[in-house]
């Protein structure tokens, strides 16, 4: 009894939380819908809603803007509006460090979360995963002496929220282990080991 109950849920809770997800993923680009006049929204249409129609308008507006932006004269409306955001004080700020973000994680020559690392954190003797997101720029770099590099130590089983380290390059251990494989291994709290391959510490982060 108690093994087809487990059976049961290891069948179930993935594929209920896969669906839960896409659920609320689609319910979120279902908002692109108020972009429209009410004349045209499905249930004004057809007398009922259609789940997943914003979506749909989502990735259409995702993709125009993209065909737009490539070509010289979406370039140059784009300039345009970010001259425009960038004279406005507080809109300025929150752009500007938006963008350079979405640039880093989003383009092609973008360089976040390059490598998987072990360090300790909350104190000495803690290890845990951490991503490898580049060094010390600015002044912060004037007041750390030594060689020293940025990273990012993501909570768990959500990813999406973390701390922001600056620690000495000699006390970082490169992972013999890919960006996904170390997500999967947080976000399932240690459970999912990387296929055929046991955590171990490797050498220290090469200086190159």
């Amino acid at each position: 009894m108690k093994k087809y109950f487990i059976t049961g849920l290891l069948v179930l809770v993935p594929l209920v939380i896969t669906i839960w997800v896409l659920k609320s993923l689609i319910g979120a680009m279902d908002q692109s819908l108020l972009l429209l006049p009410e004349a045209w929204h499905p249930h004004t249409l057809f007398g009922y809603d259609i789940p997943g129609v914003g979506a749909v308008l989502t990735l259409l507006i995702v993709f125009t803007t993209g065909l737009i932006a490539t070509n010289f004269f979406g370039m140059q409306l784009i300039l345009l509006w970010e001259k425009l955001l960038n004279r406005l004080p507080v809109v300025k700020s929150i752009y500007s460090s938006v963008k350079q973000v979405s640039d880093t994680l989003f383009s092609d020559t973008g360089n976040a979360f390059r490598q998987a690392v072990l360090v300790q954190f909350p104190r000495q003797g803690v290890w845990t995963i951490a991503f490898l997101t580049g060094t010390p720029g600015g002044d912060v770099a004037n007041h750390l002496q030594g060689d020293y590099v940025s990273v990012f130590v993501p909570t768990t089983p959500n990813p999406t929220g973390g701390y922001f380290l600056m620690l000495p390059k000699a006390d970082v251990i490169a992972l013999d282990m890919s960006v996904d494989e170390a997500l999967k291994y947080i976000i399932s709290m240690g459970v999912v080991a990387p296929a055929d391959k046991i955590p171990k510490l490797l050498t220290q982060y090469p200086n190159n």
